[in-house]
């Protein structure tokens, strides 16, 4: 194959921390192999690995959803072949800071809605808590098993052009991605099969088993039935639930199919009512319990928060978890590591103003083509102001909304996301990426799978990462 011809299209971008190359343009030790590949295989052959792995996510289908789009929801993921490789150096300091980052924040949780503490203290204001959204009330004063109320999440990254990973968000309610990252890797698998082992690649494949094993030791019982509630069929991660429902051999239920008799959850089965000891719930809070919440629900299971409360069923994550990854509750995240932990945040912030404050709100207003603007409780990428890419017209229109609540927002710094090689009509492009590792929290400490899910911006130019605005993934390789 000509070398040339594949890297043609290579530009580094101006003031971005590259995966592949460094400054001098030199390539960084771990692509040596994979790139060795890529220069003795023909461009044909890598198409024809292009078209294998759109037809084994369609075979298997691999989707997800777009409430936005008019001409039709389902999309099949978008995966690029070529993997973002990750040193077993740089992973031992992420996998150090996320586990520091959620020990803070199951302690935070906890201390929310027990003493509070930091409040007390002043570390956080107790009006940024009691206006929050996801600050549940009814959680207040539950003991929750082994003082564990994030079980699962997935802890979103950016490397910035300084070649530091920044936390972008933390993801703690219902995290998503995890069933995208394995079968990243068993695409993978089929398209490179003698090169991951030759690469000594860490599995990414015991995530299930793992997983099956935190849920497990939440119940007493030797064998405990444990079910994943999904919202059903029209969820945007549904494929997701059953994937990981059918790896863990457990039921995939509806709120239609559970059933609370004298504050136990029960199951319907053929051979009648089956009690249930641990919920893997995929059903946000709000809908949960119409009895507590949403009185419209009918995702949820009537009088499941009863059951919650005298410690006849465990949920998974806890409900009210999401008071800790709320954007506005971000900001307070290295002082909370401090306060809780006595130590220094490993992984750092991005700088972020809270728009409620009004001298930051004004510095963003005169900075605005320099900012990126989310709501507080946003995600997936919607509800976004990108100030680079905004008219003067969108500007003001989303600036008028801001300022009618001005606490439901804030602003970060456009960064200038570190580039991976892909594969994109037939050469190699640096294309914007993130990292979402996944990790899991049970009584016997924190395990985070090595690897996760990188998404990659497959628009040129473009910053935004998320599957629902045009992003896509490739596999991640963590090479011991």
């Amino acid at each position: 194959m000509e070398y040339n011809n594949l890297f043609s299209a290579y530009n580094q971008l101006p003031n971005t921390w590259d995966e592949m190359y460094n400054n001098s343009k030199e390539l960084r030790k771990q692509y040596e192999g994979f790139i060795e590949y890529l220069k003795n295989t023909s461009p044909e052959k890598l198409t024809k690995k292009e078209e294998l792995a759109k037809q084994l996510f369609m075979s298997q289908g691999v989707t997800f959803t777009v409430y936005s789009d008019n001409e039709g929801i389902e999309k099949i993921f978008p995966f690029d072949i070529v993997p973002r490789i990750i040193t077993a150096g740089e992973w031992a300091k992420i996998e150090m800071g996320i586990k520091q980052r959620l020990k803070a924040l199951n302690l935070f949780i906890k201390d929310i809605y027990n003493d509070q503490f930091i409040i007390k203290d002043g570390i956080i204001p107790g009006e940024l808590i009691y206006s929050c959204s996801n600050f549940l009330r009814e959680m207040k004063g539950i003991k929750v098993p082994y003082d564990v109320y994030v079980h699962i999440s997935g802890v979103d990254l950016i490397r910035n052009n300084d070649g530091d990973f920044y936390v972008l968000e933390d993801n703690l309610r219902t995290p998503s991605g995890v069933s995208y990252m394995l079968e990243n890797r068993e695409i993978s698998k089929r398209l490179f099969p003698g090169i991951i082992p030759k690469t000594q690649v860490r599995s990414v494949s015991n995530y299930p088993n793992m997983l099956y094993k935190k849920l497990k030791e939440l119940s007493n019982n030797v064998n405990p039935n444990i079910v994943l509630l999904t919202p059903g069929i029209y969820n945007s991660a549904y494929y997701e639930h059953t994937t990981l429902a059918r790896l863990m051999g457990i039921e995939l239920v509806e709120g239609s199919d559970l059933v609370v008799k004298n504050h136990f959850v029960y199951m319907k089965t053929t051979h009648g009512l089956k009690q249930v000891d641990v919920i893997y719930r995929r059903v946000d809070d709000d809908y949960l319990d119409p009895l507590e919440f949403n009185s419209k629900s009918v995702l949820g299971v009537a009088g499941i928060m009863a059951a919650y409360r005298k410690g006849n069923v465990n949920i998974v994550n806890a409900p009210g978890t999401g008071i800790a990854d709320d954007k506005a509750t971000y900001i307070y995240v290295p002082d909370m590591i401090k306060y809780y932990l006595g130590e220094e945040p490993i992984l750092k912030n991005i700088e972020t103003y809270q728009l409620g404050r009004p001298d930051e709100l004004d510095y963003v207003e005169k900075n605005i083509r320099e900012m990126v603007i989310k709501k507080t409780d946003g995600s997936g990428g919607y509800g976004m102001l990108m100030g680079h890419q905004a008219t003067d017209t969108e500007i003001k229109d989303y600036l008028d909304n801001v300022r009618k609540k001005p606490s439901a927002y804030i602003a970060q710094p456009i960064l200038r996301l570190s580039t991976a090689p892909c594969y994109i009509n037939d050469k190699l492009s640096p294309r914007c990426i993130d990292l979402r590792p996944f990790a899991l929290s049970g009584r016997d400490g924190i395990d985070i799978c090595p690897g996760g899910l990188t998404r990659v911006a497959l628009k040129e130019g473009s910053l935004v990462v998320n599957s629902s605005q045009g992003g896509g993934s490739k596999d991640t390789w963590v090479i011991q």
